[in-house]
């Protein structure tokens, strides 16, 4: 006997309920921070069974796991719009790191927690985990968007990298906001002026014949460091 699998979409009432999960969820996490915050106190808050939190959400990093994917694909339509607006390789960037700060503001507060998984690849939350690839590899996508767009002239070896260069410099520049006490993030804003002004000249000297064996030892180095990752 043939058979067929039919994917069964979601009901509306199971859509509903997913979402009051997560919501109350990012809200505890925003209010008492992720470690303090169990799966038992988001049931509560969501007003459902724990068991029916565990059918929709295996656990706490699959709550976190779905923000990222939601923050990914939430941005995707207006960071590629802002971006069509501008040719200057510098401008681009700047406009996927303002949304993306803007994106995390209401939640500074539970990432900051969240940045202590990043260094254990072999933490789903980290950045640099296989759990993590689908939204690593998003994210690396807007700075090759941003790249390719740009008036930038960028050497043939260094092109396919450059995007995974800059989103390492993103995450670190978000790693410095989060724990930028000045007013409104100030500093933030002007290590990112500065840095990337740096960066751009830096990509300009890059392509001068006398550091190609520079740019090829850079670009060694950065090949085994990143052997095991999806990049």
């Amino acid at each position: 006997m043939n058979t067929t699998t039919l994917k069964v979409r979601p009901t509306a009432r199971a859509e509903d309920t997913r979402r009051k999960i997560y919501d109350a969820a990012l809200e505890l996490f925003r209010e008492k921070g992720f470690e303090q915050t169990t799966m038992r106190d988001i049931a509560r808050k969501a007003g459902v069974a724990l068991g029916g939190a565990y059918y929709y959400y295996a656990s706490k990093d699959a709550i976190v796991l779905a923000f990222y994917q939601e923050m990914q694909e939430n941005s995707h339509d207006s960071i590629v719009k802002e971006m069509a607006a501008h040719k200057h390789l510098k401008e681009r960037v700047h406009c996927v790191l303002t949304r993306r700060l803007e994106i995390l503001e209401p939640n500074r507060k539970f990432c900051a927690a969240l940045f202590r998984h990043a260094p254990d690849k072999e933490d789903p939350l980290s950045p640099f985990s296989k759990e993590t690839a689908p939204i690593r590899q998003r994210a690396i996508e807007h700075l090759r968007i941003a790249v390719e767009g740009s008036d930038a002239r960028v050497p043939a070896d260094l092109q396919p990298h450059l995007p995974y260069l800059l989103w390492l410099y993103q995450m670190g520049l978000i790693l410095f906001w989060i724990y930028d006490r000045s007013p409104n993030q100030k500093r933030t804003t002007l290590l990112m002026e500065k840095s990337l002004g740096f960066i751009v000249n830096l990509l300009r000297l890059s392509s001068l014949p006398l550091l190609r064996p520079v740019r090829k030892s850079v670009l060694e180095l950065l090949g085994e460091l990143s052997a095991d990752l999806s990049v």
